[in-house]
């Protein structure tokens, strides 16, 4: 049996979308496996929706108690193109890490910040795919806490040239 004879459940896997990624692309500050000063976030299906839980630490702060927005800002960057690169591997009937790499940048990135965002508990970002056209595929993603919606984002992830990837 071939990938392609795959169901989209099938290809599902418990490995995070990150963890496929080839190491020589996975340096990225957000969501890079080999980047140890880095967020390293885990993104995972859950049905047709990816989730990602990451818990700030007491550094990530703006003001005293709440979270700084430019971390929110990078949690939704990376889930979103983990999101688009995984959504591409299931559109083609793929599994996440088989050549050639489809791996995503950001286009353009919007961020709304809905209210403050408390820092101490978890933090969920979940996405969904809101298009895919060729090399683009554009991801609306959530961040809620305690099932709030604190910010929402979209991505337009546009499929890394094959310029860019390290030889």
């Amino acid at each position: 049996m071939s990938e392609s004879d795959l169901s989209p459940d099938e290809l599902q896997e418990e490995l995070a979308f990150q963890d496929a990624y080839p190491d020589d692309v996975a340096q990225c500050y957000g969501c890079g496996k080999n980047n140890e000063h880095g967020h390293q976030i885990k993104t995972y299906w859950d049905g047709d929706e990816t989730v990602t839980r990451f818990v700030p630490a007491p550094y990530h702060t703006a003001i005293p108690g709440y979270v700084y927005g430019g971390l929110i800002a990078s949690l939704i960057d990376c889930h979103s193109t983990g999101t688009a690169s995984a959504a591409a591997h299931r559109e083609a009937g793929r599994k996440m890490g088989s050549e050639p790499v489809l791996r995503f940048v950001t286009g353009a990135l919007h961020v709304d910040y809905l209210k403050p965002t408390p820092l101490g508990p978890p933090l969920e970002i979940r996405g969904k795919i809101k298009e895919i056209k060729g090399r683009k595929v554009v991801v609306t993603s959530r961040l809620l806490v305690d099932g709030v919606e604190c910010a929402r984002g979209e991505v337009v992830a546009v499929q890394m040239p094959e310029a860019l990837r390290p030889r």
